[in-house]
């Protein structure tokens, strides 16, 4: 149906931001569970809490306003909780995980925050005040989260998150001089094994041992 007045598009709204509100009560569980960092998963439940009230005001003011909050699907929303959906399945690092899970998280909430700035400044226009009240309660939430999560983020989590590639870093040339030791002793034991002995039987006795020392480099190396 063609919308031919301002009202239309506040309900209009309302109904994306309500259709979104209800696929976030069912991606934070998710995110819940994937989340490693205690205070991550704190927020998250705190968020869900609060998701779950926003649905209850909005639902106050379609009441008001004896209008359905159903018959539209917000695809923003979906598109970004279906990328959240797939870092999860993913499997990084968790403390990368814990990263990418807070920049999902944000960016849900300034799809929301924009949306319910909109709606917040259509009631006023439209002077439904006690409406805007409400919109602007839910809109301070969304703003409180977002700082919450930029201060994990800032904080601990990035930090975590870069520290554990560094680490990665670092181990890598202890990794190629441990290998090329391991490849000097190879070839000394080959050297050992090749020189002509007097004794045939000691002679086999330091082949056999040397083949062992081979074989056992070539474990480690391969580790």
């Amino acid at each position: 149906m063609e919308m031919e007045s301002l009202k239309e598009l506040y309900v209009d709204e309302l109904k994306d931001l309500w259709s979104a509100e209800t696929q976030i009560t069912k991606a934070l569980p998710k995110m819940i569970k994937a989340a490693t960092h205690p205070q991550l998963k704190k927020a998250f439940n705190t968020h869900l809490k609060q998701t779950e009230r926003q649905i209850k005001r909005l639902e106050r003011i379609f009441k008001e306003l004896d209008e359905s909050p159903r018959g539209k699907k917000c695809v923003g929303m979906e598109g970004l909780l279906k990328e959240g959906s797939e870092l999860i399945k993913e499997k990084p690092e968790p403390d990368v995980l814990d990263a990418g899970l807070i920049a999902a998280a944000q960016h849900v909430e300034h799809y929301e925050m924009a949306g319910y700035g909109c709606v917040r400044t259509w009631a006023r226009q439209l002077g439904e005040e006690r409406h805007a009240e409400l919109l602007q309660e839910t809109l301070d939430e969304e703003e409180q989260t977002d700082r919450l999560l930029t201060d994990l983020a800032e904080s601990s989590i990035n930090i975590d998150a870069q520290t554990g590639s560094d680490d990665e870093e670092d181990e890598t040339p202890s990794r190629s001089r441990s290998n090329g030791k391991k490849q000097t002793a190879r070839k000394s034991a080959s050297k050992r094994a090749a020189a002509p002995s007097d004794d045939d039987d000691e002679s086999m006795d330091v082949d056999s041992d040397d083949e062992m020392v081979g074989a056992g480099s070539n474990r480690d190396g391969s580790m």
